[in-house]
């Protein structure tokens, strides 16, 4: 098996509220809201003082003055705001390329290879926390994971200005043991009909069928089936120029005809392809993957010379790379195919692989 990724999720803490603390030293240890203070006023953040009395951000002003009379509304100043999120950035940086924002106030980092060689992700986000604490005045607090999911859950558990980690080891544990509402991407309502099905924890979400969760939440039934067992292979995606173009499909039930996977190779290839087109990105490496019943992942590439060619092309190529793990051993629940090693080509000199008029 390939090394298990190393991902940070970094939360600054009660961002916006905290700032203002540090500008005005007469707000710190202080109930504040940034917002306006009028009848239609909206709370866009809450120091943690705040929060004590249950106020929260996107709450109306009048209902948040009603929780914490003594609350103080400062207005925002959103210049300030991304100004310090572009130097907290900055400090990223020195670690990592693999940087993927959120929002202002948080991001996910891909440290398995950092560019100052610590040795675990752990002593990494102790280093970036402290520096941000010195640089900026502000705390942080982190998950750290394999994969964002659990990593994003993590930056919950020691907050504020804490860190916390869930191992492959531990993290069935973990997850099993965790309140459905507490699951990212698992929203009130969507927690509430888990609830009504007898749903409350992950343990109780990881015992349910996939084709129960499919039949209730639809294409979200193989998120939630995935996250359950702590399989979430999505990478640490960098604002940066796009580098590759893929598309895969997960199956209601598992396939083992050899026709039926080519099938579903070449739908992916067509989806691949028409984002090229549309880009005018042509790339030289294929590379195809499968999943298998029992949750392993093959991959298979092949890079040429030259872009690839055609929409035709494409597919023959991605139907040879399927053809090497035959025979199958075992049923087929995920195909993809991923273009990558970009090219800027002229169209007209490309069989873009569509009718004639």
């Amino acid at each position: 098996m390939n090394q298990p990724r190393k991902i940070i999720h970094v939360d600054m803490d009660a961002f916006y509220a905290s700032v203002e603390q540090r500008d005005d030293p007469g707000l710190k240890g202080r109930p504040i809201a940034v917002g306006h203070g009028s009848r239609r006023g909206v709370v866009a953040a809450a120091s943690y003082e705040a929060r004590a009395f249950g106020v929260r951000s996107a709450m109306a002003s009048m209902t948040a003055l009603r929780k914490c009379p003594e609350l103080i509304f400062v207005r925002p100043r959103f210049e300030v705001y991304r100004a310090v999120s572009r130097q907290i950035r900055t400090i990223f940086a020195d670690y990592t390329p693999l940087i993927e924002p959120l929002s202002i106030d948080e991001a996910y980092l891909d440290v398995t290879e950092n560019l100052r060689g610590i040795p675990t992700a752990t002593a990494t986000v102790s280093e970036i926390r402290a520096r941000i604490v010195a640089e900026t005045q502000l705390t942080a607090s982190a998950g750290i994971s394999y994969c964002k999911f659990l990593a994003k859950l993590a930056s919950d558990q020691n907050k504020p200005n804490g860190q916390f980690v869930v191992t492959p080891a531990n993290a069935a544990t973990f997850i099993e043991a965790l309140p459905i509402g507490k699951f990212h991407g698992v929203g009130p309502v969507t927690a509430e009909k888990m609830n009504r099905l007898g749903i409350f924890t992950g343990a109780d979400l990881k015992r349910q069928p996939l084709a129960f969760l499919r039949e209730h939440f639809g294409k979200a039934g193989f998120w939630y089936y995935d996250i359950a067992r702590g399989e979430d292979d999505r990478p640490v995606m960098p604002d940066r120029p796009r580098k590759s173009s893929g598309s895969e499909t997960t199956f209601t039930e598992d396939l083992t005809n050899p026709a039926a996977i080519e099938a579903q190779i070449a739908e992916q290839a067509d989806d691949v392809w028409a984002w090229c087109a549309k880009a005018h990105s042509y790339g030289r490496c294929v590379t195809v993957k499968i999943k298998y019943a029992d949750f392993r992942i093959v991959t298979r590439s092949r890079t040429f010379n030259a872009p690839v060619e055609s929409r035709d092309a494409l597919q023959d190529i991605c139907r040879a790379l399927v053809r090497t793990v035959y025979p199958l051993t075992t049923g087929v629940r995920l195909v993809g195919v991923t273009v990558s090693h970009f090219e800027d080509a002229d169209p007209a000199q490309l069989d873009l692989g569509l009718p004639m008029p």
